[in-house]
């Protein structure tokens, strides 16, 4: 079983990474003969020192959440919330259970697969789930979501289900099944998101 490193960890490793490539780049060399763009590069190379020292700070703080790195809780999941009101599966013995409820009340079911360590899962939250556009695209749906954060077996099952490689992967069914050609992969802005919705109730 493949092993995922916890998202302060990974926080921590990304923002080495950019506090060192940002002095690599020059933002403490404060030589007076820089000019021009020679400058500009070393406003840029700071902006990137101060962003990865503030991951390094945020990942000692237990947060894993790289656009909000200061944002302290005990865990980085703690520190994640969704705003859309999804119910948590784990298994595909969940799921189908949910789906033929869901089938008894003629809704449509959305799946979202979502992982601490996705940096794409993270983007769909804090700039589409969060809009109030979708909110009200969604309001007639069941809104699931699978946490595969631990990518343990019973993860790695449900993903082969439906082959899904990894987060992040957005399902929707309907009397039980999936529609496969509704199927969604990594990030999508709001407005393309509640236009894609819509296409769930013209079939």
């Amino acid at each position: 079983m493949s092993r995922i490193l916890p998202p302060p960890v990974s926080l921590f490793l990304w923002g080495t990474l950019i506090a060192v490539s940002a002095i690599y780049m020059g933002a403490l060399d404060w030589r007076t003969s820089r000019q021009g763009w020679s400058r500009l590069w070393q406003g840029l190379a700071i902006v990137l020192l101060i962003y990865g020292a503030a991951m390094i700070v945020g990942s000692a703080g237990g947060n894993g959440d790289p656009f909000r790195p200061l944002a302290f809780s005990d865990s980085g999941r703690a520190a994640r919330t969704t705003n859309l009101p999804f119910a948590r599966i784990k298994s595909s013995e969940d799921l189908d259970k949910v789906l033929l409820q869901a089938s008894g009340e003629g809704k449509i079911v959305m799946l979202d697969f979502y992982a601490d360590w996705c940096i794409a899962c993270k983007e769909m939250e804090h700039f589409t789930f969060s809009r109030a556009e979708v909110h009200a695209a969604l309001a007639d749906a069941i809104l699931l979501q699978a946490d595969v954060t631990a990518n343990d077996e019973t993860d790695q099952a449900l993903m082969k289900r439906f082959d899904i490689i990894g987060p992040p992967a957005i399902l929707f069914f309907s009397n039980g099944k999936e529609l496969r050609h509704l199927r969604l992969y990594g990030f999508m802005k709001s407005g393309e998101f509640v236009k894609h919705v819509g296409r769930l109730y013209s079939q």
